[in-house]
């Protein structure tokens, strides 16, 4: 039974991926149809705004038809336990959607709005559009509320606190190539933590112990092992 243990669980693509939310890796699906630094960069936003609301409309439509399965409904049973933290790289609400007490979404979120004029935040309408008026400023500079490739990402000082307090780090469905997140291990285990590494083949990451499969069979039952069901 889990007690008294903190831990810290970051989740990735994988965690996703077979409800159809797609990865940068995937051969087929939207980001092969878009060129990266023109759709996931300031410098793509400010050269075409309306291309990049148009793949973000298509991301959003994706993820509200998508629902949540068994990885995201295991963790979300799991983070109403004291001392779980929940940190996410997916712009999706799956886990939110499946029932998750509070998820710390690092890359920012899909169903979320953002002015880059006056900094105010929404909710997303399901179409977003360059002409959109913010509703605090009245300004046409709304965007999505996600972090792209050379902005930083969100909650970091919430997130390396949770980190060094840490008994568990838990890395679910990511490569671990990217920093800050590829730090993450790192910093847990210079803090004393226990280290895992659930996903669908290993990264190569320095974690203590790795389990493969895919998410909706081995985070549930890791979940369980913990959970002493």
């Amino acid at each position: 039974m889990l007690l008294r243990m903190n831990i810290v669980i970051l989740s990735g693509a994988g965690l996703s991926a077979e409800q159809g939310l797609g990865t940068f890796r995937d051969t087929d699906g939207l980001w092969t149809r878009y060129p990266l630094e023109k759709v996931a960069t300031p410098e793509g936003f400010a050269a075409d705004p309306a291309l990049v609301h148009d793949f973000y409309n298509a991301r959003r439509a994706n993820m509200r038809a998508a629902a949540p399965g068994p990885a995201h409904e295991a963790l979300a049973r799991l983070s109403r336990r004291e001392g779980v933290t929940l940190v996410t790289q997916n712009v999706d609400d799956l886990l939110e959607r499946a029932g998750a007490a509070r998820v710390i979404h690092m890359h920012g979120e899909l169903s979320r709005a953002l002015c880059h004029a006056c900094g105010a935040r929404w909710d997303a309408p399901d179409v977003m559009a360059p002409d959109d008026p913010c509703p605090a400023c009245a300004r046409s500079a709304t965007r999505p509320d996600v972090v792209w490739f050379g902005e930083i990402p969100y909650h970091m000082e919430e997130i390396e606190a949770a980190l060094v307090a840490a008994d568990l780090f838990v890395s679910i469905g990511t490569s671990g190539t990217v920093y800050p997140a590829a730090g993450f291990v790192e910093l847990a285990r210079m803090a004393g933590a226990d280290s895992l590494e659930l996903n669908l083949e290993a990264s190569g990451g320095r974690f203590d112990e790795v389990r493969e499969g895919p998410a909706s069979r081995i985070v549930p039952a890791w979940v369980a092992q913990i959970d002493g069901e």
